[in-house]
């Protein structure tokens, strides 16, 4: 009998202390990156301050790099999806992702209100939120100011138009008479998904609402812009790159391109005297921006919700939103604010073209079969901005609007 009591009183104090330590094991949560090289190392050493901070949960960083989407896909085609992953493509991805919308709400109203609103549509599908934003960019128009001033030209504003575009381009090109520096740059292989935000400013876009492309991409507004494009570097004032043009900008071939907020670390460190504007327009109506919006999801097969959620607000909290402040911009509106960026000289820039530009759905969300119009586009790119070819955009635009329909 008393050993029967001493192993009862063993079992016990074990019990006790089980319970002290928490009560059972460590939730484990997978949590697939997409990034590589330094950046692990600060989001391993975040991950690592959750972890510590939440004793009964584990996360485990998988950093999938160049890989992402080819490894999500085939661990949702075999139910083996990380709990939490990055994302951008969810209409590719949102079958397999969890709807955000309940965890969202239960948080309250102004949980959700101190994200931007231009945020949400680039990370949802058909209405439905499938992710939590992480870090945003709009774009913008960079100019060297030095170059500027020897030519003796006023800065770009936000009434800035194309037209001044060119004309700020033609004089660039002239003062500088080698042959080699010229006013603007843009890439011969334009992203379709970055470039479909000039057709929105001119009233245009590459499909309608119901992913038909004919009267849209084809358009009289959508042909003036491609044409635009096309005449600028055709008339010798702008360099069609191979590349998005950064390299024209910091070794100062080039006094102007439109880009996201990526290059600025880049142009500081090469010495360029820059600023940044709104893109220019090309009506009376305000300029509008394509958003690159990364986002944190949870896959709907995870066994761990709950604890999926907790490690989504924590990666996507104001306090993370400060931790990366470096190298991505906020998308809470308080630390905006409490950081002053919407009346930062470069980045507020950003802010500004992120609230004119709420309401447009990228034609990759609406069109059937996207990667192919988006293959269909960037041959198409090729052949109107290519200086050997520069084939007339209206009959590129009419060939493609015709295959499709």
């Amino acid at each position: 009998m008393k050993k029967i009591l001493t192993i009862l009183s063993l079992a016990l104090i074990a019990a006790l202390l089980f319970a002290a330590c928490g009560g059972s094991k460590k939730t484990q949560i997978r949590f697939a990156t997409w990034d590589d090289a330094e950046d692990l190392d600060d989001q391993q050493n975040f991950v690592d301050r959750f972890n510590k901070d939440h004793p009964n949960i584990e996360v485990i960083l998988e950093a999938y790099g160049d890989d992402f989407d080819t490894k999500i896909a085939a661990s949702m085609g075999s139910n083996d999806a990380p709990d939490v992953m990055y994302m951008w493509n969810y209409p590719v991805y949102y079958g397999g992702l969890e709807n955000l919308e309940p965890y969202i709400a239960k948080e309250g109203a102004a949980f959700k209100g101190d994200y931007y609103e231009a945020l949400w549509p680039y990370n949802s599908m058909d209405g439905v939120i499938y992710g939590m934003p992480v870090g945003y960019t709009t774009h913008a128009l960079f100019y060297n100011k030095d170059m500027f001033d020897k030519a003796g030209i006023r800065y770009p504003t936000e009434n800035w138009t194309f037209d001044d575009v060119y004309a700020a381009s033609k004089a660039i090109t002239e003062y500088y008479k080698d042959g080699v520096t010229k006013g603007y740059v843009y890439p011969i292989s334009y992203d379709p998904y970055d470039f479909e935000m000039y057709l929105w400013s001119n009233g245009s876009a590459f499909a309608g609402s119901n992913g038909s492309t004919r009267g849209y991409l084809d358009s009289p507004e959508s042909i003036r812009v491609f044409s635009a494009f096309q005449k600028i570097a055709a008339d010798g004032f702008a360099i069609p790159a191979e590349n998005y043009g950064t390299s024209a900008i910091t070794s100062q071939n080039a006094a102007m391109y439109v880009n996201g907020s990526w290059p600025i670390a880049r142009l500081i460190e090469a010495g360029i005297n820059f600023g940044v504007a709104p893109i220019p327009r090309w009506g009376s109506k305000p300029s509008v921006s394509i958003l690159s919006s990364s986002g944190l999801s949870m896959s709907k097969s995870s066994k761990n919700k709950d604890a999926a959620w907790e490690f989504i607000k924590f990666w996507t909290s104001e306090e993370a939103n400060i931790y990366r402040i470096e190298y991505e911009l906020p998308v809470h509106k308080s630390v905006a604010a409490s950081r002053n960026l919407e009346t930062d000289p470069v980045k507020g820039v950003f802010y500004a073209m992120l609230k004119q530009s709420q309401g447009f759905t990228p034609a990759s969300f609406i069109v059937r079969n996207w990667s192919q119009l988006s293959s269909d586009l960037e041959l198409a790119f090729e052949r109107m901005f290519n200086p050997t070819t520069r084939d007339a955009p209206a009959t590129v635009l009419s060939e493609i609007v015709n295959k499709r329909n």
